[in-house]
């Protein structure tokens, strides 16, 4: 007896950092951890203090499938405040986590054996979980040149046609924006070519540097969404974790056009019978006043954050970086150590400390030159562990 072929994806290095990280924490060590993407806030204090009264008075038995009836009705309302966008609360489905989400969207849009697109570098768990899936994944390689965001110019040299698209906006690692007229353009010729488009919009609100609010069909800071534009075959998955920083809490959703509806209902119900009850119900009151008013809070700190990293790139003395425009990360080349990207991080680790993640995770072709950084902790955390690293490396 053997596993299966499927089961043959490589492991998610952060993953491995982090369980070496706690250990040490465990062991006494000063360790300062910038490899996840978690939040050091938690839930916003009115969602916590709904799952307490739930716990004290509720029994939390199953819920829909696709999420209680309240909560899609508030993520409808959500994307009427946010992106001026009237959704069918019957288009949203509710997941455990985006992870969840993308494992039903892609179960639900593809076939074995289609061919998905998708930038390089990226979230692993993108071409890990198709490939598991039995997609073949053609990876686009976006660089600087591109914003390391892919181009209708790539999907039309490829030889052999996709059938999906994946693309994020602000991305992992790079915190790169698909701006407004480049996700219009992705979406014309995705539904021109009969290609199911996959948009991840996890970061949505993490945005800066881009004061446009309010404009129809881009969240409050600019980012674009692809939820108003359902017809072509596109779909969203989005989460709490990120911008109401609720990673343990395990709730996502998806936006679905009318062909996958009834397949990811059917699809969740087996998989997974329904989302965490505690977390759909408390999750309400993210919508609330009090709940976007944490997340903004958490923002604040988080380009207070984002402003000291960039302006101690010259210390770091890496060879680039990606700009950064949303999201909590970093991504930078650290080539001119002369180290491979995961011998740079498990050293770093060893001798000063500090937790990041090699580039490896995200492109496994160019990612030995290059880390990514999250500024998501606590901003005194941030900055000792940047200080750490200008140090270490004057050492190298």
């Amino acid at each position: 007896m053997k596993a299966s072929s499927r089961s043959q994806v490589p492991p998610f290095a952060v993953m491995e950092i982090i369980a070496e990280a706690n250990r040490r924490r465990a062991a006494g060590e000063p360790v300062l951890n910038l490899c996840a993407g978690e939040p050091s806030s938690g839930a916003p204090a009115v969602v916590r203090e709904r799952a307490r009264e739930l716990l004290a008075a509720d029994a939390l038995g199953y819920t829909e499938a696709t999420g209680t009836p309240a909560l899609r009705l508030a993520l409808a309302g959500h994307y009427r405040r946010w992106y001026d966008v009237d959704l069918d609360p019957r288009r949203i489905a509710v997941t455990t986590g985006s992870s969840g989400g993308f494992v039903l969207a892609f179960l639900a849009a593809f076939e074995p054996g289609d061919r998905v697109a998708l930038a390089c570098p990226g979230y692993p768990a993108y071409r890990n979980t198709l490939t598991a899936l039995g997609c073949e994944v053609v990876e686009l390689a976006c660089g600087p040149e591109t914003r390391f965001q892919p181009s209708v110019a790539q999907l039309e040299a490829l030889r052999r046609p996709v059938r999906g698209l994946v693309v994020a906006g602000p991305a992992n690692p790079t915190g790169t924006l698909v701006d407004p007229p480049a996700m219009r353009e992705l979406l014309g010729w995705c539904a021109e070519h009969d290609v199911r488009l996959v948009s991840d919009e996890i970061y949505h609100g993490l945005t800066y540097d881009h004061p446009e609010p309010g404009a129809a069909g881009r969240d409050r800071a600019g980012a674009p969404t692809a939820a108003g534009t359902l017809d072509g075959g596109a779909l969203v998955v989005s989460s709490f974790s990120k911008y109401w920083a609720m990673t343990g809490w395990r709730l996502g959703w998806l936006v679905l056009p009318d062909d996958l509806v009834e397949p990811v209902d059917a699809l969740a119900g087996n998989l997974a019978l329904c989302p965490p009850a505690l977390s759909q119900l408390a999750a309400v009151e993210a919508f609330s006043d009090q709940g976007y008013d944490a997340a903004q809070a958490n923002l604040r700190q988080y380009a207070a954050s984002r402003a000291m990293v960039l302006s101690r790139l010259p210390d770091l003395g890496w060879a680039g970086a990606a700009p950064a425009d949303g999201a909590f990360y970093l991504y930078g080349d650290i080539s001119p150590t002369g180290l491979d990207s995961r011998v740079w991080c498990a050293r770093l680790l060893d001798e000063a400390g500090v937790a990041l993640t090699p580039g490896t995770d995200f492109d496994p072709g160019h990612g030995h030159d290059w880390v990514r950084l999250s500024f998501a902790a606590a901003p005194k955390v941030v900055a000792e562990a940047v200080d750490r690293v200008v140090e270490w490396q004057r050492r190298l």
